[in-house]
């Protein structure tokens, strides 16, 4: 039997920050797919280079912008002023919408501006939901035009059972004062007011994290099957490994089923419930010449329109061939068939006027499943509870969906830092 003291059971971002940021050499990686990066994998075809979606990246660390950046070759990365947008009515208006109200047409600007003035004034109780807070917050006109029908589109479900604080600090908040003073001085800056992005896609900064982990640690398509919490093993596809921590990054709900916590039949249906997340299809696309020039993204809450967003690539590194990628949101569930998706894809993007006579000459699509988790306030508080008991048994689960959380790419590195640091002080 094969032992290591840190089993870690993914090799996505989070993951491979654990194994860098470790003193210790003893421990393993394991990736159940036959290349690292989970959900931020890069796909170069035909000239065109996408990700398996936008995954842009809002350093607020400069020592971990600063380790990554200096393991890659000198230019590769860019650091890029946000342009993004929200489609509304045949027309596009800065983002966030709550913050641009006045670049809409007369009547929905005052109709915005009375409502959102109204909830300002009101004294309401506390929400209790996301939808209840984007109602109390911004008034029913800014709240029913963008902001509801968008995060439906979006998480593919009723806001209203989503907890208060479901994007944390994502969220782009806006006071009464600041929408107003927006009008004559604008300032959209939020917490991604840049980013920055390499020529070569997100895989680079994978890239960069892989060089910071020992040589023959990484098992490719080495899929954890089962963990025995008492005798400390962990099954797998290709046999059976003793460990003395396990850090896994795989969805909490998931990784449940691999432990011997609530295995019967009633807790397995009762954690289906409490542990909600939804599917995006993404469909990445190339054709032949330019479209829109301004935008790096733009929102749509339509939702006769199959798509959430749709970004453009090529207005990153301004190349001569529009480069897309576009989101859809849809229920665990749905069965989503992707030629059929892909021609109500291309259909939207001509009514909207992002193609006319454009040439489609390559195409790529994934679906992200799960792709954002629904934080509510029952599984949060659940979650946290079995978190404790699994680190107990020297088990952590981390990341955005280990954590079952809404969080940016550089939170699971500060994460994995902070708990890499702890075992480090452990080993003296």
């Amino acid at each position: 039997m094969e032992s290591t003291r840190y089993l870690i059971v993914g090799a996505g971002v989070t993951g491979l920050a654990m194994a860098n940021f470790l003193r210790s050499d003893q421990y393993l990686v394991l990736e159940r797919d036959e290349a690292i990066g989970g959900y931020c994998k890069t796909i170069k075809q035909d000239g065109f280079v996408w990700d398996y979606s936008g995954h842009f990246f809002h350093f607020r660390q400069p020592e971990i912008e600063r380790m990554l950046v200096e393991r890659m070759p000198p230019g590769e990365v860019s650091t890029v002023r946000r342009c993004s947008q929200v489609y509304h009515r045949g027309k596009r208006i800065d983002f966030p919408f709550q913050k641009n109200i006045h670049q809409l047409e007369k009547e929905e600007f005052i109709d915005c501006l009375y409502d959102l003035w109204r909830a300002t004034a009101a004294s309401g109780e506390n929400p209790s939901s996301f939808k209840e807070m984007l109602l109390q917050r911004f008034g029913r006109s800014i709240a029913e035009k963008f902001l509801i029908p968008y995060n439906e589109k979006l998480y593919a479900c009723d806001v209203q059972t989503l907890d208060v604080d479901a994007m944390g600090r994502f969220f782009p908040y806006a006071k009464l004062a600041d929408i107003i003073k927006n009008m004559r001085e604008p300032d959209n800056a939020s917490y991604n007011a840049s980013f920055t992005y390499p020529r070569g896609g997100a895989i680079e900064y994978v890239k960069a994290l892989e060089q910071g982990v020992r040589p023959g640690a990484i098992r490719l398509g080495e899929a954890l099957q089962g963990v025995d919490l008492e005798r400390k093993l962990a099954t797998t596809n290709k046999g059976t490994i003793s460990f003395e921590y396990l850090i896994s990054s795989a969805p909490f709900d998931r990784f449940l089923t691999m432990t011997a916590l609530e295995q019967n039949e009633a807790a397995v249906a009762a954690r289906r419930r409490r542990y909600q997340y939804n599917k995006v299809m993404v469909f990445n696309l190339g054709f032949d010449r330019k479209g829109w020039s301004e935008p790096h993204w733009v929102y749509f809450a339509d939702p006769a329109l199959s798509y959430y967003r749709v970004g453009f690539y090529d207005n990153i590194f301004a190349s001569d061939r529009m480069s897309l990628y576009v989101e859809i949101g849809a229920g665990r569930d749905a069965d989503l068939e992707t030629e059929q998706m892909r021609q109500r894809v291309l259909a939207d993007l001509r009514r909207v006027g992002i193609i006319d006579e454009h040439q489609l000459v390559s195409w790529h699509s994934v679906v992200m499943d799960p792709a954002y988790v629904h934080v509510t306030r029952e599984a949060k508080e659940e979650l946290e509870q079995l978190r404790r008991v699994l680190a107990l048994r020297g088990v952590f689960s981390i990341g955005r969906y280990g954590g079952w959380t809404y969080c940016s790419i550089e939170d699971n590195i500060i994460e994995a830092r902070a708990l890499a640091e702890l075992f480090n002080q452990l080993e003296g």
